[in-house]
């Protein structure tokens, strides 16, 4: 099944919801950065929220930037995501592994520790929104979950999952349900919704069992008044690395940080931390950097 999101709308326009599915582009992050299983689940989760948070962004070119900081073994998380559907992310220590918690679960509470959760939203101008809360239990769906209700006003649900086996992911994505101002009053509305996004299993036991989007959303909607959205958005892991931002990085150190790096090293590797690629910059290339700050302290003085 292809990675992709779904909206939908329910009780008169006073609920929200979005699905996503992130099997694949989970599986390429486990891939690119050696993902351990418990560092797998940690990442997934977070990706799949933060695509999640930057559906109901509307302007083209926002963002969302989550970023979990706790003091576990796996160290910080950070997701970029984006409202065209684009996410990418990575884990301090990729390589830690623990025991399966008490329920016989991946550990991502026990990998992730105590910490803040850091939101930062850039619709394209101005100054980005960005906003801290406490982690609630570092299991990523109920401390975005407190994010919303806490920092963003809005009664929500979230579910997320990533299941990952010896060949890797084979099921991940997420839900998220909202109850809009206009029906954040309807206590009896609000209660039944929470029973039933109480009730499911967890998202990936859904799609294993061969769920659609759409049919969990008529699980969990369709007497509602559901309405699902006809367009469906394809989601994929994708940084916009390149190796001219590289050697834009390098120039930012200076003719003597260069020339240091030509005679030590004879040129400098750089690593993307969020998508892994790995840029060579031999001798040549720090020589024309050289050159090009030269030039420009010529002209400018």
């Amino acid at each position: 099944m292809a990675d992709q999101l779904i909206r939908a709308t329910a009780a008169e326009n006073g609920i929200r919801a979005v699905g996503v599915i992130t099997t694949r582009l989970t599986e390429e992050a486990r891939q690119r950065h050696k993902l351990s299983y418990v560092a797998t689940a940690a990442l997934g989760r977070t990706m799949a929220a933060g695509l999640l948070m930057a559906s109901n962004m509307k302007r083209v070119g926002s963002r969302v930037n989550v970023h979990v900081k706790g003091n576990g073994p796996l160290g910080g998380i950070l997701v970029d995501a984006g409202s065209d559907g684009t996410v990418r992310g990575y884990v301090s220590n990729p390589s830690v592994e623990l025991p399966p918690n008490a329920k016989g679960k991946l550990d991502v509470g026990g990998a992730v520790g105590d910490g803040y959760l850091y939101v930062v939203r850039d619709i394209g101008y101005g100054y980005p929104y960005s906003s801290t809360v406490e982690l609630v239990s570092g299991e990523i769906g109920e401390d975005v979950t407190h994010y919303l209700v806490n920092s963003e006003q809005t009664p929500s649900a979230l579910v997320l999952g990533v299941f990952v086996g010896a060949s890797g992911v084979t099921a991940a994505g997420g839900l998220l349900v909202q109850v809009l101002p206009k029906a954040a009053t309807d206590e009896a509305l609000v209660a039944k919704l929470e029973s039933r996004v109480a009730a499911l299993s967890g998202f990936t036991p859904l799609l294993q069992a061969g769920k659609t989007l759409t049919e969990i959303f008529n699980d969990l909607l369709g007497d509602m008044g559901l309405k699902i959205f006809p367009e469906s958005q394809m989601l994929r892991f994708h940084c916009g690395c390149s190796f001219d931002r590289v050697l834009g990085a390098l120039k930012i150190l200076g003719e003597a940080e260069l020339q240091d790096m030509i005679i030590k090293d004879d040129g400098a590797e750089a690593i993307c931390d969020f998508c892994g690629t790995v840029y060579q910059a031999n001798s040549d290339h720090l020589n024309q950097l050289i050159g090009d700050l030269q030039r420009e302290t010529s002209i400018s003085n």
